[in-house]
Protein backbone atom coordinates (compact mmCIF):
# COMPACT_ATOMS: atom_id res chain seq x y z
CA UNK A 1 0.00 0.00 0.00
CA UNK A 2 2.63 2.34 1.01
CA UNK A 3 4.78 2.03 -2.18
CA UNK A 4 1.64 2.15 -4.21
CA UNK A 5 1.31 5.90 -2.61
CA UNK A 6 4.49 6.75 -3.06
CA UNK A 7 4.74 5.69 -6.48
CA UNK A 8 1.75 7.57 -7.00
CA UNK A 9 3.02 10.86 -5.09
CA UNK A 10 6.32 10.46 -7.77
CA UNK A 11 3.92 10.50 -10.93
CA UNK A 12 1.89 13.42 -9.37
CA UNK A 13 5.35 15.31 -8.56
CA UNK A 14 6.01 14.88 -12.36
CA UNK A 15 2.50 16.94 -13.65
CA UNK A 16 3.69 19.66 -11.00
CA UNK A 17 7.02 20.23 -13.37
CA UNK A 18 5.24 23.97 -13.78
CA UNK A 19 2.42 23.94 -11.80
CA UNK A 20 -0.08 26.22 -11.49
CA UNK A 21 -1.99 27.86 -8.31
CA UNK A 22 -5.00 25.15 -7.31
CA UNK A 23 -8.41 27.15 -7.48
CA UNK A 24 -11.35 25.66 -5.82
CA UNK A 25 -13.53 25.68 -2.68
CA UNK A 26 -11.00 24.03 0.09
CA UNK A 27 -7.90 24.67 -0.72
CA UNK A 28 -6.10 21.78 1.25
CA UNK A 29 -2.64 21.90 0.85
CA UNK A 30 -2.33 25.30 2.63
CA UNK A 31 -3.70 23.94 5.65
CA UNK A 32 -0.25 21.92 6.23
CA UNK A 33 2.25 23.88 5.19
CA UNK A 34 2.92 23.84 1.23
CA UNK A 35 1.56 24.80 -2.02
CA UNK A 36 1.39 23.75 -4.89
CA UNK A 37 4.38 25.51 -6.42
CA UNK A 38 7.10 24.33 -4.63
CA UNK A 39 10.22 24.00 -6.27
CA UNK A 40 11.75 21.17 -5.86
CA UNK A 41 11.33 17.53 -7.06
CA UNK A 42 11.64 16.26 -3.69
CA UNK A 43 8.91 18.84 -2.35
CA UNK A 44 6.70 17.78 -5.01
CA UNK A 45 6.48 14.79 -3.81
CA UNK A 46 6.09 15.72 -0.18
CA UNK A 47 3.01 18.06 -1.07
CA UNK A 48 1.32 15.45 -2.79
CA UNK A 49 2.05 12.60 0.06
CA UNK A 50 0.64 15.40 2.20
CA UNK A 51 -2.68 15.95 -0.16
CA UNK A 52 -3.07 12.18 -0.40
CA UNK A 53 -2.48 11.67 3.73
CA UNK A 54 -4.16 14.18 5.24
CA UNK A 55 -6.95 15.32 2.62
CA UNK A 56 -8.04 12.58 0.59
CA UNK A 57 -7.82 10.10 3.00
CA UNK A 58 -10.51 12.02 4.98
CA UNK A 59 -13.23 11.64 2.58
CA UNK A 60 -12.92 7.68 2.98
CA UNK A 61 -15.30 6.30 5.74
CA UNK A 62 -12.55 4.70 7.36
CA UNK A 63 -12.52 4.80 11.07
CA UNK A 64 -8.44 4.20 11.11
CA UNK A 65 -7.78 7.13 8.19
CA UNK A 66 -5.35 8.47 10.82
CA UNK A 67 -3.20 5.39 11.39
CA UNK A 68 -3.08 5.00 7.40
CA UNK A 69 -2.18 8.47 6.88
CA UNK A 70 0.48 8.75 9.99
CA UNK A 71 2.41 5.79 7.75
CA UNK A 72 1.82 7.76 4.36
CA UNK A 73 3.62 10.03 5.92
CA UNK A 74 6.25 8.35 7.75
CA UNK A 75 7.53 6.48 4.82
CA UNK A 76 7.54 9.51 3.03
CA UNK A 77 10.15 10.80 5.45
CA UNK A 78 11.86 7.84 5.92
CA UNK A 79 12.47 7.89 1.50
CA UNK A 80 13.30 11.35 1.43
CA UNK A 81 15.84 12.37 3.97
CA UNK A 82 18.46 11.80 1.95
CA UNK A 83 17.06 12.84 -1.16
CA UNK A 84 19.23 15.48 -2.56
CA UNK A 85 18.77 19.25 -3.00
CA UNK A 86 15.07 20.21 -1.72
CA UNK A 87 14.78 17.21 0.26
CA UNK A 88 15.40 18.89 3.89
CA UNK A 89 12.74 21.36 3.05
CA UNK A 90 10.21 18.18 2.15
CA UNK A 91 11.32 16.55 4.85
CA UNK A 92 10.45 19.24 7.30
CA UNK A 93 7.10 19.95 5.11
CA UNK A 94 6.12 16.06 5.87
CA UNK A 95 7.39 16.49 9.71
CA UNK A 96 4.92 19.72 10.29
CA UNK A 97 2.02 17.39 8.69
CA UNK A 98 2.69 14.81 11.00
CA UNK A 99 2.63 17.37 13.68
CA UNK A 100 -0.74 18.59 12.90
CA UNK A 101 -1.94 14.87 12.82
CA UNK A 102 -0.87 13.83 16.03
CA UNK A 103 -2.41 17.22 17.01
CA UNK A 104 -5.69 16.18 16.13
CA UNK A 105 -5.74 13.20 17.26
CA UNK A 106 -4.77 14.50 20.91
CA UNK A 107 -1.63 13.77 21.51
CA UNK A 108 0.10 17.04 22.26
CA UNK A 109 3.04 16.01 24.20
CA UNK A 110 4.13 14.16 20.28
CA UNK A 111 3.09 16.37 18.55
CA UNK A 112 5.09 19.36 20.88
CA UNK A 113 7.92 17.00 20.75
CA UNK A 114 7.94 16.65 16.79
CA UNK A 115 8.03 20.29 16.29
CA UNK A 116 10.98 20.77 18.73
CA UNK A 117 12.38 18.58 16.23
CA UNK A 118 11.74 20.33 13.58
CA UNK A 119 12.01 23.69 14.89
CA UNK A 120 15.90 22.25 15.86
CA UNK A 121 16.82 21.14 12.36
CA UNK A 122 14.69 23.34 10.18
CA UNK A 123 16.17 24.51 6.66
CA UNK A 124 14.96 27.78 7.12
CA UNK A 125 13.93 30.71 9.23
CA UNK A 126 10.56 29.76 6.97
CA UNK A 127 10.40 26.45 8.95
CA UNK A 128 11.48 27.73 12.17
CA UNK A 129 8.80 30.39 12.69
CA UNK A 130 6.18 28.03 11.53
CA UNK A 131 7.58 25.05 14.03
CA UNK A 132 7.81 27.41 16.88
CA UNK A 133 4.12 28.84 16.71
CA UNK A 134 2.31 25.84 16.61
CA UNK A 135 4.90 24.40 19.28
CA UNK A 136 3.93 27.61 21.33
CA UNK A 137 0.11 26.99 20.71
CA UNK A 138 0.50 23.41 21.70
CA UNK A 139 1.94 24.73 24.65
CA UNK A 140 -0.72 27.41 25.18
CA UNK A 141 -3.67 24.27 24.81
CA UNK A 142 -1.88 22.58 27.30
CA UNK A 143 -1.78 25.27 29.76
CA UNK A 144 1.36 25.75 29.99
CA UNK A 145 2.89 29.49 30.70
CA UNK A 146 5.06 30.84 28.37
CA UNK A 147 7.22 33.86 29.30
CA UNK A 148 6.70 36.33 26.11
CA UNK A 149 9.52 38.44 27.45
CA UNK A 150 12.30 35.49 26.21
CA UNK A 151 12.90 35.54 22.68
CA UNK A 152 14.28 32.71 20.64
CA UNK A 153 17.41 33.64 19.76
CA UNK A 154 17.05 31.12 16.79
CA UNK A 155 13.86 33.27 15.38
CA UNK A 156 16.80 36.11 14.25
CA UNK A 157 16.07 36.53 10.72
CA UNK A 158 20.01 37.94 10.70
CA UNK A 159 20.44 34.17 11.62
CA UNK A 160 19.63 32.95 8.14
CA UNK A 161 21.36 34.99 5.44
CA UNK A 162 18.72 36.46 2.47
CA UNK A 163 14.81 36.06 2.98
CA UNK A 164 11.66 36.85 1.47
CA UNK A 165 9.34 38.89 3.25
CA UNK A 166 11.49 38.99 6.25
CA UNK A 167 9.48 42.02 7.82
CA UNK A 168 5.97 39.36 7.52
CA UNK A 169 8.04 36.42 9.32
CA UNK A 170 9.13 38.95 12.14
CA UNK A 171 5.39 39.72 12.51
CA UNK A 172 4.77 36.10 12.44
CA UNK A 173 6.82 35.13 15.47
CA UNK A 174 6.46 38.63 17.61
CA UNK A 175 2.55 37.56 16.98
CA UNK A 176 3.00 34.74 18.95
CA UNK A 177 5.30 36.86 21.87
CA UNK A 178 2.05 39.03 21.92
CA UNK A 179 -0.01 36.56 22.19
CA UNK A 180 2.01 35.03 25.38
CA UNK A 181 1.51 38.68 26.49
CA UNK A 182 -2.30 38.13 26.38
CA UNK A 183 -2.25 34.67 28.00
CA UNK A 184 -0.43 36.27 31.08
CA UNK A 185 -2.82 39.62 31.40
CA UNK A 186 -0.35 41.63 30.19
CA UNK A 187 -2.74 43.60 28.15
CA UNK A 188 -0.59 46.81 27.69
CA UNK A 189 2.69 44.85 27.07
CA UNK A 190 1.42 42.82 24.58
CA UNK A 191 0.62 46.00 22.36
CA UNK A 192 4.30 46.51 21.44
CA UNK A 193 4.52 42.82 19.70
CA UNK A 194 1.71 43.86 17.16
CA UNK A 195 3.14 47.17 15.65
CA UNK A 196 2.89 46.90 12.27
CA UNK A 197 -0.30 44.87 11.85
CA UNK A 198 -1.71 48.23 11.25
CA UNK A 199 -0.21 48.17 7.49
CA UNK A 200 -1.37 44.40 6.93
CA UNK A 201 -3.79 44.45 3.61
CA UNK A 202 -5.32 41.86 2.41
CA UNK A 203 -2.94 40.63 -0.33
CA UNK A 204 0.01 40.70 2.92
CA UNK A 205 -2.35 38.32 5.35
CA UNK A 206 -2.71 35.66 2.36
CA UNK A 207 0.83 35.08 3.31
CA UNK A 208 2.08 33.94 6.53
CA UNK A 209 0.12 36.32 9.21
CA UNK A 210 -3.09 35.20 9.93
CA UNK A 211 -2.61 33.96 13.28
CA UNK A 212 -0.78 37.12 14.13
CA UNK A 213 -3.36 39.36 13.07
CA UNK A 214 -6.38 37.73 14.85
CA UNK A 215 -4.17 37.61 18.06
CA UNK A 216 -3.84 41.43 17.12
CA UNK A 217 -7.84 41.94 17.20
CA UNK A 218 -8.62 39.73 20.40
CA UNK A 219 -6.13 42.57 21.92
CA UNK A 220 -7.92 45.31 20.16
CA UNK A 221 -10.95 43.66 21.30
CA UNK A 222 -10.13 43.53 25.20
CA UNK A 223 -9.14 46.68 24.72
CA UNK A 224 -12.69 48.28 23.90
CA UNK A 225 -11.74 49.18 20.07
CA UNK A 226 -14.34 47.12 18.39
CA UNK A 227 -14.30 49.17 14.95
CA UNK A 228 -10.21 47.79 14.68
CA UNK A 229 -11.19 44.26 16.56
CA UNK A 230 -13.50 43.59 14.06
CA UNK A 231 -11.58 44.82 10.81
CA UNK A 232 -8.42 42.23 12.01
CA UNK A 233 -10.88 39.44 12.97
CA UNK A 234 -12.10 39.76 9.33
CA UNK A 235 -8.92 40.20 7.65
CA UNK A 236 -7.33 37.00 9.25
CA UNK A 237 -10.69 35.08 8.21
CA UNK A 238 -10.35 35.85 4.62
CA UNK A 239 -6.99 35.70 4.63
CA UNK A 240 -7.51 31.89 6.35
CA UNK A 241 -10.56 31.39 3.83
CA UNK A 242 -8.39 32.33 0.38
CA UNK A 243 -9.38 29.97 -2.76
CA UNK A 244 -6.16 30.79 -4.28
CA UNK A 245 -3.01 28.54 -2.53
CA UNK A 246 -0.54 31.49 -2.57
CA UNK A 247 3.06 31.10 -4.64
CA UNK A 248 4.98 30.71 -1.48
CA UNK A 249 4.93 28.39 1.34
CA UNK A 250 1.98 28.58 4.30
CA UNK A 251 3.80 26.78 6.57
CA UNK A 252 1.51 26.35 9.24
CA UNK A 253 1.28 23.18 12.20
CA UNK A 254 -0.92 22.00 15.16
CA UNK A 255 -3.84 24.19 16.22
CA UNK A 256 -2.26 27.05 14.35
CA UNK A 257 -3.04 26.32 10.39
CA UNK A 258 -5.55 28.51 8.39
CA UNK A 259 -8.46 26.05 9.61
CA UNK A 260 -8.09 27.05 13.25
CA UNK A 261 -7.80 30.73 12.58
CA UNK A 262 -10.97 30.39 10.12
CA UNK A 263 -13.14 29.26 13.00
CA UNK A 264 -11.22 30.86 15.98
CA UNK A 265 -11.51 34.45 13.92
CA UNK A 266 -15.36 33.77 13.35
CA UNK A 267 -16.24 32.92 16.81
CA UNK A 268 -14.34 35.89 18.19
CA UNK A 269 -16.12 38.22 15.53
CA UNK A 270 -19.48 36.64 17.12
CA UNK A 271 -18.38 37.38 20.25
CA UNK A 272 -17.63 40.77 19.89
CA UNK A 273 -20.90 41.32 17.98
CA UNK A 274 -22.65 39.85 20.93
CA UNK A 275 -20.40 42.29 23.14
CA UNK A 276 -21.71 45.46 21.10
CA UNK A 277 -25.65 44.24 21.18
CA UNK A 278 -25.48 43.28 17.95
CA UNK A 279 -27.57 39.99 18.92
CA UNK A 280 -28.50 39.20 14.95
CA UNK A 281 -25.53 39.45 13.72
CA UNK A 282 -23.12 37.66 16.41
CA UNK A 283 -25.99 34.75 16.06
CA UNK A 284 -25.15 34.42 12.86
CA UNK A 285 -21.63 34.71 13.29
CA UNK A 286 -21.70 32.10 16.02
CA UNK A 287 -23.85 29.86 13.90
CA UNK A 288 -21.10 30.01 11.41
CA UNK A 289 -18.53 29.33 13.60
CA UNK A 290 -20.17 26.16 14.75
CA UNK A 291 -20.70 24.81 11.27
CA UNK A 292 -17.33 25.44 10.50
CA UNK A 293 -16.03 23.57 13.73
CA UNK A 294 -17.94 20.71 12.95
CA UNK A 295 -17.22 20.32 9.62
CA UNK A 296 -13.26 20.58 10.38
CA UNK A 297 -13.06 18.92 13.65
CA UNK A 298 -16.37 16.79 13.68
CA UNK A 299 -19.66 17.11 15.79
CA UNK A 300 -18.25 15.53 19.04
CA UNK A 301 -14.80 17.45 18.95
CA UNK A 302 -13.86 19.27 22.10
CA UNK A 303 -13.18 21.89 20.28
CA UNK A 304 -17.34 22.24 19.28
CA UNK A 305 -18.28 22.29 22.79
CA UNK A 306 -15.50 25.79 22.91
CA UNK A 307 -17.77 27.08 20.28
CA UNK A 308 -21.66 25.88 22.01
CA UNK A 309 -20.24 27.91 25.02
CA UNK A 310 -19.92 31.25 23.06
CA UNK A 311 -22.81 31.08 21.64
CA UNK A 312 -24.77 30.19 25.44
CA UNK A 313 -22.97 33.36 26.65
CA UNK A 314 -24.54 35.08 23.21
CA UNK A 315 -28.05 33.86 24.20
CA UNK A 316 -27.64 35.33 27.66
CA UNK A 317 -26.60 38.44 26.31
CA UNK A 318 -29.08 38.37 24.01
CA UNK A 319 -31.94 37.76 26.80
CA UNK A 320 -31.25 40.71 28.76
CA UNK A 321 -31.30 42.68 26.73
CA UNK A 322 -34.84 42.01 24.68
CA UNK A 323 -35.72 41.21 28.43
CA UNK A 324 -36.73 37.79 27.04
CA UNK A 325 -35.62 34.24 28.64
CA UNK A 326 -33.89 31.84 27.45
CA UNK A 327 -33.04 29.12 30.43
CA UNK A 328 -33.98 26.08 28.37
CA UNK A 329 -31.90 27.05 25.44
CA UNK A 330 -28.94 28.32 28.04
CA UNK A 331 -28.93 25.01 29.56
CA UNK A 332 -28.93 22.82 26.45
CA UNK A 333 -26.10 24.66 25.27
CA UNK A 334 -24.24 24.00 28.18
CA UNK A 335 -24.70 20.91 29.33
CA UNK A 336 -23.81 19.78 25.78
CA UNK A 337 -20.65 21.56 26.11
CA UNK A 338 -19.76 20.03 29.10
CA UNK A 339 -19.93 17.17 27.74
CA UNK A 340 -18.12 17.61 24.90
CA UNK A 341 -15.96 18.92 26.88
CA UNK A 342 -15.23 15.75 28.98
CA UNK A 343 -15.61 17.84 32.10
CA UNK A 344 -14.83 16.08 35.40
CA UNK A 345 -17.54 15.33 37.74
CA UNK A 346 -18.46 17.52 40.45
CA UNK A 347 -16.94 15.28 43.29
CA UNK A 348 -13.27 15.93 41.51
CA UNK A 349 -10.38 17.32 43.32
CA UNK A 350 -9.72 20.70 41.68
CA UNK A 351 -6.29 19.09 41.50
CA UNK A 352 -7.09 16.49 39.10
CA UNK A 353 -8.61 18.77 36.48
CA UNK A 354 -6.91 18.73 33.57
CA UNK A 355 -4.62 22.05 32.19
CA UNK A 356 -6.25 21.91 28.90
CA UNK A 357 -9.66 23.60 28.26
CA UNK A 358 -9.56 24.13 31.91
CA UNK A 359 -10.55 27.83 31.89
CA UNK A 360 -13.26 26.98 29.14
CA UNK A 361 -14.72 24.20 31.24
CA UNK A 362 -14.67 26.53 34.32
CA UNK A 363 -16.42 29.37 32.31
CA UNK A 364 -19.31 27.10 31.05
CA UNK A 365 -20.00 25.21 34.74
CA UNK A 366 -19.77 29.14 35.85
CA UNK A 367 -22.57 30.11 33.16
CA UNK A 368 -24.69 26.88 33.60
CA UNK A 369 -24.40 27.64 37.46
CA UNK A 370 -25.59 31.49 36.68
CA UNK A 371 -29.02 29.78 35.51
CA UNK A 372 -29.25 26.93 38.55
CA UNK A 373 -29.10 29.88 40.82
CA UNK A 374 -32.31 31.53 39.42
CA UNK A 375 -34.16 28.79 39.79
CA UNK A 376 -35.48 28.05 43.13
CA UNK A 377 -35.10 24.24 43.62
CA UNK A 378 -32.11 24.21 41.96
CA UNK A 379 -30.19 26.76 44.16
CA UNK A 380 -28.22 24.19 46.03
CA UNK A 381 -27.08 22.62 42.62
CA UNK A 382 -26.08 26.04 41.53
CA UNK A 383 -24.17 26.92 44.20
CA UNK A 384 -22.10 23.80 44.24
CA UNK A 385 -21.72 23.96 40.62
CA UNK A 386 -20.19 27.76 41.07
CA UNK A 387 -18.12 27.17 44.09
CA UNK A 388 -16.87 24.31 41.79
CA UNK A 389 -15.56 26.59 38.72
CA UNK A 390 -14.21 29.41 41.06
CA UNK A 391 -12.37 26.87 42.31
CA UNK A 392 -10.98 25.93 39.21
CA UNK A 393 -10.62 29.09 37.31
CA UNK A 394 -6.99 30.43 36.76
CA UNK A 395 -7.12 33.47 34.40
CA UNK A 396 -4.66 35.94 35.73
CA UNK A 397 -6.91 39.02 33.79
CA UNK A 398 -10.16 38.55 34.57
CA UNK A 399 -12.42 37.02 37.21
CA UNK A 400 -14.39 34.08 36.05
CA UNK A 401 -17.55 36.40 37.44
CA UNK A 402 -16.16 39.59 35.24
CA UNK A 403 -15.76 36.65 32.39
CA UNK A 404 -19.26 35.81 32.50
CA UNK A 405 -21.02 39.37 32.91
CA UNK A 406 -21.07 41.81 29.74
CA UNK A 407 -21.58 45.10 31.57
CA UNK A 408 -20.21 48.04 30.77
CA UNK A 409 -17.85 47.87 34.00
CA UNK A 410 -16.51 44.80 33.67
CA UNK A 411 -13.32 43.60 32.00
CA UNK A 412 -13.73 41.91 28.27
CA UNK A 413 -13.21 38.38 28.28
CA UNK A 414 -12.21 36.66 24.55
CA UNK A 415 -12.49 33.07 24.00
CA UNK A 416 -9.89 31.75 21.57
CA UNK A 417 -10.66 28.18 20.52
CA UNK A 418 -7.32 27.84 18.78
CA UNK A 419 -5.85 27.90 22.22
CA UNK A 420 -8.75 27.06 24.31
CA UNK A 421 -7.95 29.49 26.35
CA UNK A 422 -9.81 32.49 28.03
CA UNK A 423 -7.86 35.83 27.15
Amino acid sequence: MLRLVFRSALEQSQKLRNPKPIIGSYSPLRLYGVSAAAKSHPERIAAEMIRYALVDARTRPSGDWREEAMRILEQGVSNLEEGGEGSAEAVAMLNLAISTLLYERGRFQDSREKLEAVHRLAPSLDFRVASWEGMMGVRLEMGQELSSAAPDDSLDASTNGNQNNLSLIKLRANGVRGLSSLINGEIESAKSFFDGCQDCNAETAEDHIGNMLFSYGEHLHCNGNFTSAKDMYELAVSASNTKDIPREYFLAAANMVPEEVSVAGTCALGQLLSHIGKAAEAEEALTKALTKAEAHFGSTHPKVGVVLTCIAKMFKEKARSEGSSSILVQEGLYRRALDLLKAPDLNSEVNDMPVDKRDIVALARGGYAELLLIQQNRKEEGERMKRWAESVWRNRRVTLAEALDFSESSKLAVIDTRICRVI
